[in-house]
């Protein structure tokens, strides 16, 4: 079946099988957050992006082996099934070095910008972009046989960048962040896998960047 993306709570998770690459979406409440689970077909490997809330339905998808959890940022829906995740599977944790004092459970592995994390025969590169928390980062699959896919936590969506409640500064570092580390440097094909709802592709939203800046949000 076509993977599209488009995945609400309570509903079933969609599956979008890669060459080298398992990703499964799942949406949980109580805000509607996507949970990402990577596994490597080779080797069975998995890694989990933000155990966002519903630790029954995601430990249902992750079966009986999980290696690391990754939290995008530090806010509290991205995280709120994480202590009984990795009690359940004994997997490690992974944060932004900057954000990881503001998760309640601790994290093994500190991430700064550039670092690659390697689960199986899959690599991820992790970049920090500041705006929406001090320590939020984005992790980079650059499909050796296909296009990029991109992660992107509350950092990018459909329409725009990540809340940055109006404060200016915010806003002008999340904009320039996104910019130069993921438009500047990626192609349009690059698939963009978001915190909440459905995904789109840079090359869809790159057109609006111009209004995105004028617009301040």
């Amino acid at each position: 079946m076509t993977y599209h993306g488009a995945v609400k709570v309570g509903g079933t998770p969609d599956v979008r099988e890669l060459p080298l690459l398992m990703i499964t979406k799942i949406a949980v409440g109580p805000m509607n957050n996507n949970a990402y689970l990577l596994r490597c077909r080779r080797t069975d490997a998995q890694l989990l992006i933000d155990a966002a809330a519903d630790p029954e339905t995601l430990l249902e998808s992750v079966g009986d082996r999980l290696d690391l959890v990754v939290t995008t940022h530090r806010h509290h829906d991205h995280w709120g099934a994480l202590h009984e995740v990795v009690r359940a599977t004994g997997a490690r944790t992974a944060a932004g070095r900057i954000d990881a004092d503001g998760i309640d459970v601790p994290t093994d592995v500190l991430l700064d910008d550039g670092d690659r994390i390697t689960f199986g025969d899959v690599t991820l590169t992790v970049r920090h972009l500041v705006g929406h928390t001090p320590g939020a980062i984005v992790l980079l699959y650059d499909d050796p046989k296909g296009h990029p896919h991109l992660f992107t936590g509350d950092c990018l969506f459909p329409g725009g960048i990540g809340n940055t409640w109006g404060d200016p500064h915010a806003f002008r570092s999340l904009f320039h962040d996104v910019e130069s580390k993921l438009f500047s440097p990626l192609p349009d094909e690059t698939w963009v896998y978001p915190g909440h709802g459905d995904d789109t592709t840079l090359g869809t939203e790159r057109p609006h960047l111009r209004e995105w800046f004028d617009r301040g949000w």
